[in-house]
């Protein structure tokens, strides 16, 4: 029973630490500039939308929101149509090179954003995909493909090729077999690569400043709009930022938290 209540205890002041930011940023969102700057007051009398409607209708949030779930969507797609098949390959087959390739992958992660930044802006330009929502969701794929990778080979690793192997003895092909057998298998590490990629894509600022000027993504819009307009502006940025993703991830929990074994009613 003591046992039961430390973990309890423990549980929730974890929760604490990571919601009371959320929270307070939500609070400060809904505060009315009036009372925004009362220092005897915690908690509004009174909440109201306008800032976040401002930020997203009259000064264009709307059109950046969009744009980074497309952005964050196309990242995830074109990381899971190189990835997959990159871990599958490096986990089901025996070729030279193969630790080699496996470290050059987190190799990659080792290059702040700043150094891709100038390179990707000179190969888009003379592509002609500079200022696209295609060429920043490419500019993402380069540093959120590497977890994909890393993440799907893991969870592939742990299911047994014998299963592949029994599907292909009753007439399946490779690639039938891992559909519709390992791949049922693996979409909780699926999951928790869409999450990473999500996350990373949609929180990414620099290069999307400095690939697009006039189709941004939000993270980009914010830091020319709302970085100089009041706190409670700055506050309400904050939550269009956090409220989405904190979405994808409550449709996506259930088969994050199967990768560890638990299971979600």
């Amino acid at each position: 029973m003591i046992k039961r209540i430390a973990v309890l205890l423990v549980a929730g002041l974890i929760a604490i630490w990571f919601l009371a930011p959320v929270v307070l940023i939500v609070i400060s969102a809904l505060t009315p500039s009036a009372e925004y700057y009362d220092p005897v007051r915690i908690f509004p009398r009174t909440i109201t939308l306008t800032h976040i409607t401002s930020l997203l209708v009259t000064l264009g949030g709307w059109r950046a929101t969009l744009n980074s779930i497309q952005v964050a969507g196309m990242s995830i797609g074109i990381s899971f149509l190189f990835g997959i098949p990159a871990a599958y390959a490096l986990t089901r087959f025996v070729f030279p090179g193969k630790n080699t390739f496996r470290l050059g992958i987190l190799m990659t992660r080792t290059f702040p954003v700043l150094v891709i930044a100038v390179p990707l802006v000179i190969i888009f330009l003379r592509i002609g995909i500079d200022d696209t929502l295609f060429g920043v969701a490419l500019a993402h794929t380069t540093m959120v493909l590497p977890f994909v990778v890393l993440i799907t080979s893991s969870i592939i690793g742990g299911i047994s090729v014998e299963y592949e192997e029994a599907g292909m003895i009753f007439g399946l092909s490779r690639f039938g077999s891992f559909m519709r057998i390992t791949m049922p298998l693996v979409l909780p590490g699926l999951a928790a690569s869409a999450i990473f990629a999500f996350i990373m894509s949609w929180n990414e600022v620099f290069v999307a400043a400095v690939l697009n000027l006039t189709n941004r993504t939000l993270p980009a819009h914010i830091l020319r709009t709302a970085m100089t307009a009041p706190d409670y502006f700055k506050f309400a940025a904050g939550t269009i930022m956090a409220v989405p993703a904190m979405i994808f991830i409550f449709f996506t929990r259930k088969y994050l938290m199967s990768l560890w074994g638990i299971s979600l009613k």
